[in-house]
């Protein structure tokens, strides 16, 4: 089965167009390029886009470049950037000596905007944004021509050299191509080249107070870079008729490569905004502790709540590439996070909601050493030792007073197994003054050490534990959903929608003394419970640690429900 999965994720139609182009002669080598705006954090979103590029990269013995649209200094920062490539490697990706930035090309994009005015193919505009909004028509009526559109080339390219000498104030005149106000697609109604910002560039400084857009600087980036395939999501294909006209409108030159742009759908998760202005205002608003707050999509804050990169490759490898705008639940990465984790993460004893227990017939002031495997399906991951004693602690739900008939775990008079350690059967409970259980007493079989009778008798219940003897504290960090409803926003402002109880911090928990050396950033299973990661915050005297995903897995249900239907998983 893995086998056919992974030969259909590398046949989706990009890898196709890929294959034909090739076969076709129609490029001698595999170029691609990840774009990112440095503005904020990347998300699982872009984890998509970086995964096709690279990865398609790879597959035919091309390159991907890294290319950074820094043409909007007032939104972009250095940390900004230094995230982004931080992302993109640990992803599993990397550009080698393939690093640009739109702003290397600062100076070719102008003398091509002075190249379009030129040839009469673009003119400045002293219309104000809210005036070239209201003129620019609808989808069933035309725009209306700027009465600046017919200044003549001799104005406009002295008008743009002012621009650029810094003569007019932000907003006073922009740069727009002269192509058709009556276009049926609004993208061609001579859209903005070039505006003013006066504003410190994080790479050129205060050498330019005009800057090129997206639409502009983006594909004549790609034709620079010698890009053969410029892969976006499905929002740009109304812009790819603007993309190929400026291509087309660019000095001749044999030498320069043709790029294409093809458009893929973008990732949408359920309870989940992948908009970076609505992440953005999510930070600044402070309903967030930051960019890599483990409740945010991005990739920093699914790093530190421990979902691995070999995880996030194999969710995108499984979604795969299509046109088809879908939604895609959450479930579907949880499971391939526990799939990813489940081989390799150390096993550890974690209790959340600690209840005592006094073992008395166990000596006082006594203590043995127990082994424990790091993994049970892997004996090269070695043994640690754990600590038994008099007192323990267990978790609080594996007890009931009065249990229901299919309840096995911890009750008056029936026995249990402590893992790694010694059968225990509950004697008496001890209760509080408001009647809450505080204590449980019990007896352990000295024969049953290993958790195993020589009598081969069976229990129905083997329980997790800590002891009292070295047991750590530690706070315990479990995320919910950002959002209330798998749409954010769909009924109006999406800030109404957030979840009040996306943070769940428990303290109190008691955990074996192993996971004080948990390094920052490594995940580990609590048996019994889930997949947690230590987080930054994390110190020998303070433990802290991030709930990656529980042991449950509704996505495998649901994929072995469909198997057995008949339907394809």
């Amino acid at each position: 089965m893995a086998d056919t999965e992974t030969a259909e994720a590398g046949r989706d139609f990009i890898r196709e167009i890929i294959r034909e182009d090739i076969a076709a002669g129609r490029c001698q080598g595999v170029v691609t390029r990840f774009p990112p705006e440095p503005n904020g954090f990347l998300h699982i979103g872009h984890a998509k886009s970086i995964c096709l590029n690279f990865g398609a990269a790879q597959e035919f013995a091309g390159r991907c470049h890294l290319r950074f649209d820094d043409t909007n200094p007032i939104k972009e920062e250095q940390a900004f950037i230094d995230a982004i490539q931080r992302d993109v490697r640990w992803l599993g990706f990397d550009w080698g000596e393939h690093l640009y930035h739109a702003s290397d090309y600062f100076e070719q994009l102008y003398a091509w905007a002075e190249h379009l005015i030129a040839t009469g193919r673009a003119y400045v505009d002293d219309l104000t944004p809210e005036q070239m909004r209201a003129m620019r028509g609808t989808l069933t009526e035309p725009g209306q021509d700027s009465p600046f559109r017919g200044r003549g080339v001799a104005e406009n390219l002295d008008l743009f050299r002012r621009m650029r000498a810094g003569e007019f104030p932000n907003g006073a005149r922009v740069l727009r191509a002269r192509i058709d106000m009556a276009a049926g697609n609004i993208n061609l109604r001579d859209p903005v080249l070039y505006r003013i910002l006066h504003a410190t560039h994080p790479r050129t400084g205060d050498a330019w107070c005009i800057y090129p857009t997206y639409d502009f600087a983006h594909g004549q980036s790609d034709a620079i870079e010698g890009v053969t395939h410029s892969l976006c999501t499905l929002e740009f294909e109304d812009h790819r008729p603007l993309y190929e006209w400026l291509l087309d409108s660019l000095p001749a030159d044999p030498a320069r490569a043709r790029p294409r742009q093809y458009e893929f759908a973008r990732l949408n998760l359920a309870y989940t905004v992948l908009s970076k202005r609505v992440l953005t205002q999510l930070v600044q608003q402070g309903h967030v502790r930051g960019w890599d707050d483990p409740r945010m999509p991005t990739l920093a804050g699914m790093r530190r709540r421990g979902v691995p990169a070999a995880a996030l490759r194999e969710f995108v490898r499984r979604i795969g590439v299509a046109r088809a705008y879908s939604v895609v639940d959450m479930a579907m990465l949880d499971h391939a996070v526990r799939e990813t984790l489940n081989p390799v993460a150390p096993r550890r004893l974690a209790v959340l909601h600690p209840l005592r227990v006094v073992i008395e017939n166990y000596p006082e002031g006594d203590t043995e050493i127990l082994t424990a495997a790091n993994h049970p399906d892997d004996p090269d991951a070695g043994t640690r030792t754990i600590t038994f004693g008099r007192v323990l602690y267990v978790e609080r739900e594996d007890f009931m007073e009065e249990p229901p008939k299919k309840f096995f775990r911890l009750s008056p008079g029936r026995e249990v197994r402590l893992r790694y350690g010694y059968f225990i059967t509950c004697t008496q409970v001890v209760k509080d003054a408001a009647g809450e259980v505080v204590e449980l007493r019990c007896t352990y079989d000295p024969a049953s050490r290993g958790g195993n009778a020589p009598d081969g008798r069976r229990v129905q219940a083997t329980l997790h534990w800590v002891s009292a003897a070295d047991a750590c504290p530690a706070e315990i960090r479990f995320y919910n959903p950002l959002f209330t409803r798998p749409d954010p926003g769909a009924e109006g402002d999406v800030m109404a929608d957030l979840n009040p109880d996306s943070l769940e911090v428990l303290t109190g928990c008691l955990v074996e003394p192993a996971l004080a050396l948990a390094e920052p950033g490594e995940t580990v299973q609590f048996e019994r419970t889930g997949y947690f990661c230590a987080d930054p915050e994390s110190r020998p005297d303070r433990l802290v640690f991030n709930r990656t995903v529980g042991l449950r897995d509704t996505w495998a249900r649901v994929q072995d429900a469909g198997a057995k239907a008949g339907k394809p998983r």
